[in-house]
């Protein structure tokens, strides 16, 4: 698969890695004429392990907006989540109310650089990896980053809302 370097990030995520001095992730991005919307198919085109994606992934939490970032070869436990929040009801939302909140297409939202502040929970598998791949604001595009360094920027807390193998 061929990719090149650069230039595909969406633009409000270009602005986001600017506003937080964080320009030189740009010259990282990757981008693939086939899309990488699912954890599989961005691992696939990286050339990476399932694990080493970020799922960026938005829930209703009592209708409020919650991004949770999850390795890829990992399910959300949306009950996980709800305890986290002490929410009554933790539901996911249809791909408009995504655009709305995010700016951004399911299968493209990055884990920071949204239209709206929302509260970011971030799995702590992701801190089994060196680096991890998340998207740069479209389902063709990614970028690399540090997951401690990635979470920070995100806004995240640290939880365990991974689900169970059982």
């Amino acid at each position: 698969m061929t990719s090149s370097s650069g230039t595909a990030a969406h633009p409000r995520f270009a602005e986001a890695l600017r506003e937080l001095g964080l320009e030189s992730v740009l010259s990282e991005v990757r981008s693939f004429p086939d899309a990488t919307r699912t954890a599989a198919q961005a691992a696939e085109a990286v050339g990476c392990a399932l694990g080493e994606i970020v799922k960026s992934l938005i829930f209703a939490a009592d209708q409020v907006p919650v991004l949770v970032l999850m390795d890829g070869a990992s399910r959300v436990d949306m009950e996980l989540v709800r305890r986290e929040l002490g929410a009554e009801k933790v539901t996911r939302p249809n791909a408009d109310f995504v655009r709305e909140t995010t700016g951004y297409a399911i299968g493209g939202v990055p884990p920071f650089g949204h239209r709206t502040r929302t509260r970011v929970l971030a799995d702590r598998g992701l801190l089994d990896h060196a680096v991890v791949w998340a998207a740069a604001g479209t389902p063709h595009t990614v970028f690399p980053m540090d997951p401690k360094e990635l979470i920070a920027h995100a806004g995240g807390t640290l939880v365990d809302v991974r689900e169970s193998d059982r």
